[in-house]
């Protein structure tokens, strides 16, 4: 297989090609061909090199504030060429807010400042390899830890006026678990049977609270499979049995800035 070719880009007046040329060196070290184009690139200038190239993707860089005109430029120019089906990332200095402007434009992916580089490589391959990662389905779930269902119920079934659609046990977590449906998902409140319990374990540590939030995912193995590439600390690498015929894993709280995740596939998986 031939390798992945990427050029890299500075469009407009940016001085500064540091962050590129550390992304390149990223970039080759996970085996990919780069070309850099340098500094003070015009949108048609990176279009036409790309062409002549023969690029897989382009990655452009810009620390200038620009980049909500320059980036969108680069995508129109691609397509005036008849190159609209090189993908474009982007990354740098790129507030939050910009994000959403520039993914509508035709921009593949950004990437802030503070990105992993392995990020970048690992997302180019699966671009390329159409394995990209897609969002979750939606909130399977809200996990509330409590120190007992019966004490708990109460509140949800009278003063919130929630449905118990059933209790369960989860032996391999050795906990008891009671359902409420909100609208398309669930609160699930989560009593330990024992001291071995996770539940039980975050309950001395942290008391009665919102334990974890639960994500409705396809292909549970292989998203495992892709955040283990990408560096995601997790906690279980494997699917396990979880509630309700589900296969389930948990993510490490510090790869979400706290929160626990956890993604589950219903159904047995393919």
């Amino acid at each position: 297989m031939k390798p992945i070719r990427v050029l890299i880009a500075k469009p407009g007046l940016d001085g500064h090609d540091r962050g590129a040329l550390i992304i390149a060196q990223a970039l080759r070290d996970h085996g990919m061909e780069v070309i850099y184009t340098g500094l003070r690139q015009s949108a048609l200038q990176i279009a036409r090199a790309a062409i002549q190239e023969d690029v897989d993707v382009v990655g452009l860089s810009s620390l200038s504030g620009a980049h909500k005109s320059l980036f969108p430029k680069v995508v129109q120019a691609l397509e005036e060429q008849g190159a609209s089906d090189i993908p474009v990332i982007g990354g740098g200095v790129i507030p939050a807010e910009d994000i959403p402007f520039l993914e509508e434009k035709g921009v593949n992916k950004i990437f802030t400042s503070g990105s992993p580089t392995d990020a970048i490589a690992i997302y180019i391959k699966q671009l390329l390899n159409k394995e990209t990662i897609h969002a979750p389905k939606q909130i399977a779930h809200i996990g509330i830890a409590v120190e007992s269902i019966d004490a708990a119920l109460p509140f949800y079934q009278h003063n919130l006026s929630l449905e118990l659609e059933a209790v369960e046990i989860v032996e391999s977590e050795q906990v008891r678990v009671a359902f409420l449906r909100i609208g398309e998902t669930m609160f699930e409140l989560l009593e330990p049977l024992s001291d071995d319990s996770p539940i039980q374990s975050f309950l001395t540590k942290k008391g009665e609270g919102v334990h974890h939030i639960a994500l409705e995912v396809d292909d549970l193995t292989k998203r495992l499979e892709q955040y283990k590439e990408q560096g995601v600390r997790l906690i279980h690498e494997q699917p396990k049995q979880g509630a309700h015929d589900s296969q389930i894993a948990f993510l490490h709280p510090k790869a979400a800035n706290g929160v626990l995740f956890e993604l589950c596939q219903h159904g047995e998986e393919e």
